[in-house]
């Protein structure tokens, strides 16, 4: 049975979890804690791939401390790996420490651990609590869960438009319509991506870097893809001289299926898209986008030649609009986003 207490410290492990954003993939996002007489005694969170894991650094904390754990409740995002991947299985290491009390916030959909650790834990004497803050535990993960569940990643479709629905001036130019603040969620958005993907036309109207700056010199940068049908490498290079970019046509749903599966298979379990807009319409008539995010600046460009947020065929029915579900609103300086689930 859980407690107002469970709520606090499973709370603080998400904090910690959050320490990792951007830098575990294609791994998860989890944090812990280890608490003892109602005090933290050690925390922990993952910090890459093939790295120890969250309980693993937890462990590691109070013993650093010398702090004793016999008879403590760890608290831990994720359901504790029960096999042995690149590192052995935490279900291992907390039924050797002393642990007596478990806290579980969201379940492990991976095949290969899902609903696995409560019996082990359990079978050797430790109480275990789920789903205490799994909502929350579980919004950390995404991307994770899409892959590891589908073999796909999670599509984000982020786009910026003016207030009256436009994305860019009659050439094609969008630089910039948002403000500063906006730009930095962007970033947020491309930390958290393994691939970004825009149009050719975008790429030569905008020469956009598609790199992570902030922080700098942040190690794990997307691959840069780049959807044509006449782009040639040699002028892909010119824009992208470092090699991390790729050419990619995107004809039909079939197309948008195969590029999906390819990076899953890459371990890439999130794909930022950023336009343009007919790139995007694209992609949600294809059913490919998971997720939406429109950042809608408090500006009026006009012009029947200025290009509208999405392109695509002129819808003939409201009825075909696409709904949003689990919608959110967040303020950007001046801009507002609006972002919610593509069923």
């Amino acid at each position: 049975m859980s407690s107002d207490a469970d709520t606090v410290f499973m709370r603080e492990a998400i904090a910690l979890a959050r320490m990792g954003y951007g830098s575990t993939k294609p791994n998860p996002l989890v944090g812990a804690v280890i608490v003892k007489d109602g005090h933290i005694v050690g925390r922990g969170f993952h910090a890459r791939a093939g790295e120890a894991h969250a309980e693993v650094n937890a462990l590691a904390d109070a013993a650093a401390h010398g702090r004793d754990i016999a008879g403590a409740t760890l608290y831990v995002t994720l359901e504790p790996c029960s096999t042995t991947g690149r590192t052995p299985p935490c279900t291992d290491a907390i039924m050797k420490s002393g642990i007596s009390r478990v806290v579980i916030g969201s379940n492990d959909p991976n095949p290969l651990h899902s609903g696995r650790a409560r019996g082990i834990l359990e079978a050797a004497g430790i109480e275990v609590v789920t789903g205490v803050e799994a909502q929350s535990a579980g919004e950390l993960n995404y991307p994770f869960f899409k892959w590891i569940v589908s073999g796909r990643p999670f599509v984000i479709l982020k786009m910026a438009m003016t207030l009256d629905g436009k994305s860019a001036t009659a050439d094609g130019s969008s630089q910039w319509i948002t403000g500063v603040e906006a730009r930095s969620r962007v970033q947020q958005l491309r930390r958290l991506a393994g691939a970004i993907l825009i149009g050719s036309r975008t790429l030569r109207a905008d020469h956009p870097r598609l790199n992570v700056r902030e922080p700098e010199n942040w190690p794990m940068q997307p691959l840069r893809l780049v959807a044509s049908s006449k782009m040639t490498a040699h002028e892909l290079n010119s824009f992208f001289p470092d090699g991390n970019a790729e050419l990619v046509r995107l004809n039909d749903a079939a197309s948008w299926d195969k590029l999906l599966v390819s990076l899953g298979k890459r371990a890439i379990n999130c794909l930022l898209i950023e336009g343009g807009g007919e790139l995007a319409d694209s992609a949600i008539e294809a059913g490919a986008v998971d997720y939406v995010e429109f950042h809608i600046a408090p500006r009026l460009l006009g012009g029947r030649g200025s290009r509208p947020v999405l392109g695509g065929a002129n819808p003939v029915s409201l009825k075909l609009a696409k709904q949003l579900h689990r919608v959110k609103t967040v303020r950007y300086g001046d801009d507002i986003a609006v972002s919610g689930f593509l069923e």
